[in-house]
């Protein structure tokens, strides 16, 4: 079975760490085979070539979170990310941890982690979901309370949650701002429907909800921002971890800073009827067929990206 994968651990050029090549497929008891039909790429498989959560003796693993395919009877399935792992401090891993990933031409999934494909999302636009547009969703929605916002701001458009979550809260009916470094995703931004801003502007309104993907550099800004009562969802630090929060103002407009990771089944489920009922198209920054998934990291890897990678069989 073709399959890209981690062969060594490369901390410095994680890119030299990734194989396309065959490697053996099988499929646990009460597991169901899928043929995939798309998958997409996550940062989180650029921290595994470099050996974040992932250990050496688990070499060779597949790479990726993301797929969706068909069943052996044909079905159009999405597949749900997090499995159940006892043997992780968590009590769950996602593919490509501690069980093949979805970048290969079969993946073997517990049949509880398969949801139906709606009519009117494509393959591609699925596989984009249980990531970073369920994380997003699950930060705006369960997190963030999005329902009773009025407005939201979502730090460093570009990356696949941001992107989802300007996306999603636009489709929500908020008024969506949205900073980022680069002129030409600003004007992304706004051919969403969001309202651009460069880093550490001042905005016309404070905000009730923000996301926060970012982390060092723009968490002062977003505690400047945050309305009384707001909540700061924070799902990363891609941009440093070491951020200083100045507690006065926490305690004194009452804001929340949450944590989220990922979403549940059920949200999911959610998310991918939303795409269908408000024909939601996922943003795709690109596509590439399997033989050249070795381009698709690179460009996920260049830092040029708006949406998601999708890599199409």
């Amino acid at each position: 079975m073709r399959a890209a994968y981690a062969s060594s651990l490369q901390p410095d050029t994680p890119l030299s760490a990734l194989t396309v090549g065959d490697l053996p497929f099988s499929v646990p008891e009460g597991w169901v085979p899928i043929d995939v039909r798309a998958s997409s790429l996550n940062q989180h498989d650029i921290w595994s070539l470099r050996g974040v959560g992932l250990p050496a003796d688990r070499l060779p693993m597949i790479l990726g979170c993301d797929a969706a395919g068909v069943t052996p009877d044909g079905a159009p399935v999405l597949v749900y990310p997090v499995v159940e792992d006892k043997a992780d401090p968590r009590g769950y891993s996602l593919f490509s941890e501690r069980y093949p990933g979805t970048l290969a031409e079969r993946i073997a999934v517990p049949r509880e982690n398969l949801l139906p494909i709606p009519d009117g999302v494509s393959f591609a636009e699925a596989a984009c979901l249980p990531t970073a547009w369920l994380t997003a969703y699950h930060m705006l929605v369960t997190r963030g309370r999005a329902a009773e916002a009025g407005a939201v701001l979502v730090q460093g458009a570009g990356g696949g949650v941001a992107t989802a979550a300007i996306a999603l809260a636009v489709a929500l009916g908020k008024r969506v701002y949205a900073t980022s470094r680069e002129q030409w995703k600003r004007d992304r931004v706004a051919e969403l429907g969001a309202i651009p801003a460069e880093p550490g502007a001042r905005l016309p309104e404070r905000v009730e909800v923000v996301i926060e993907s970012v982390g060092e550099p723009t968490f002062e800004h977003s505690m400047k921002c945050a309305a009384p009562g707001a909540r700061i969802v924070v799902c990363g630090a891609t941009g440093g971890h070491l951020a200083r929060v100045d507690l006065r103002r926490v305690f004194a407009m009452q804001l929340e800073i949450l944590g989220s990771s990922m979403g549940t089944p059920a949200e999911l489920a959610e998310l991918l009827q939303m795409c269908a009922t408000a024909q939601i198209h996922p943003v795709i920054d690109s596509r590439y067929p399997f033989d050249s998934v070795a381009d698709a990291f690179a460009r996920l890897s260049s830092g040029d990206v708006f949406g998601k990678v999708v890599i199409e069989h």
